[in-house]
């Protein structure tokens, strides 16, 4: 018998289709190694990708021989939109000290104390902040200080300073029990962190949005204090800075160590009207034709009925049980609306040295707390030292410019009375 060559052979037909096996061949090229001139001029192309400034992320390591800059973290009770959040981040960002990081509510949280969320899912949404990296959370300040240092969030383990603020409002005496700004920064304590909560002292129809990039500014040497004594190792131990800013922050008098005082709000309850449309207005909602014939029968008669049923007292008619004669016993639950709001009173302390009193004679008060709100006497005298030393180095550093200013004048001076030759 002849034997048949190859390509004599008659052929069968391939199993597989055309396009998986295409999809199989494009597998296995690329996981062959590329010859050796190929990958030295990848590695060369990522050597350039890498020194490239737009390929930079926030959360890398410097290059070598840059010096790290610190992490500072920020969250705000008034969520991620705030004015006073945005301040912050902008004189932070200018000032180029710190590498800022914000982790913030999607809204408004206040007076929500240290509140967390358990047993549900918390989203965290990406936001752009220019010259930041920013997240917004669906909980509460809290947990977001504590989703930021759980490593889930960001790539660094933890960062140097954690800021809460700037607040709209005042965080005075026992306010801070409420004050959802102070549990962010006690969150990071207990998280071992240093942290700062940050204050201004808002009027209502008197303060005004700009007033947070002034307090902003006004903080700053001391935010900018505080991160040079942790990068020593010689930052407070064991407390958190509530600072208080006065409602003029452009005209303060300075930074001023305080006491918390025994101030707390007055709580105003007020009823609210139910809003809720009545089960008779949706019930003429659902038969359009009883309502016309209502409305036929006159105006006033309906209107005169509706209103009969809307109450702010709403009462619902429920079955409880029948009774032996057949009977049904029924009871009526009373619904109830009201909202509460704070309310500012006098306060009748003069001494000069708590946190109201400090904001209210235009200083920037400066309280440090533990985790329990308190100032022991080991944590007061250190926290004195240290700010005095912060607004002596202030002092010197506007005393310098001035100082060359006016040594300019007096060479100025002195060439314009000297005779000129002849």
């Amino acid at each position: 018998m002849e034997a048949t060559s190859g390509e004599d052979a008659p052929k069968r037909g391939n199993p597989l289709p055309s396009a998986l096996v295409s999809n199989l061949q494009s597998v296995l090229a690329a996981r062959r190694p590329p010859p050796a001139e190929e990958v030295s001029t990848a590695a060369a192309a990522g050597e350039a990708e890498a020194e490239s400034p737009a390929a930079e992320a926030s959360d890398a390591p410097p290059a070598d021989g840059a010096p790290a800059r610190p992490v500072v973290l920020l969250t705000c009770a008034g969520g991620i939109r705030s004015a006073g959040l945005a301040a912050l981040v902008d004189a932070l960002v200018a000032g180029g000290r710190c590498d800022v990081h914000v982790c913030a509510p999607e809204s408004d949280k206040p007076a929500c104390g240290h509140s967390i969320t358990i047993r549900e899912t918390i989203s965290a949404t990406s936001v752009d902040f220019a010259g930041a990296k920013a997240f917004e959370i669906s909980g509460t300040p809290v947990d977001c200080i504590s989703l930021a240092l759980s490593g889930r969030l960001f790539a660094w383990s933890a960062p140097a300073l954690v800021i809460s603020g700037i607040n709209a409002g005042s965080n005075c005496g026992y306010e801070m029990f409420h004050s959802s700004a102070i549990a962010a920064a006690r969150e990071a304590l207990l998280y071992g962190v240093p942290s700062i909560a940050i204050s201004l002292n808002w009027k209502k129809d008197e303060s005004k949005d700009s007033d947070f990039k002034d307090a902003a500014q006004a903080c700053l040497p001391l935010i900018n204090a505080a991160l040079a004594d942790i990068e020593k190792g010689t930052f407070l131990k064991g407390c958190l800075l509530n600072i208080g800013v006065p409602s003029a922050p452009s005209a303060n008098k300075g930074f001023k160590l305080t006491k918390q005082s025994g101030y707390s709000p007055a709580q105003s309850w007020q009823a609210v009207s139910a809003s809720r449309p009545s089960s008779a207005v949706h019930f003429m909602g659902m038969h359009q034709s009883l309502g016309i014939q209502l409305a036929q029968l006159g105006k006033d008669a309906s209107a005169a009925g509706a209103a009969r049923r809307v109450s702010a007292q709403r009462k619902t008619v429920e079955v409880e049980s029948v009774a032996a004669s057949g009977k049904q016993e029924v009871r009526e639950v009373v619904k109830k609306l009201f909202r509460a709001e704070f309310v500012e009173k006098q306060y009748q302390d003069l001494n000069e040295d708590i946190d109201l009193r400090a904001m209210e004679n235009g200083f920037i008060s400066v309280a440090p707390l533990n985790v329990h709100g308190q100032v022991e006497p080991e944590i007061g005298a250190p926290a004195s030292d240290w700010l005095l030393a912060v607004v002596s180095l202030e002092k010197e550093k506007e005393a310098a410019p001035a100082t060359a200013d006016q040594q300019d004048a007096s060479v100025a001076a002195e060439e314009k009375e000297a005779p000129s030759a002849t």
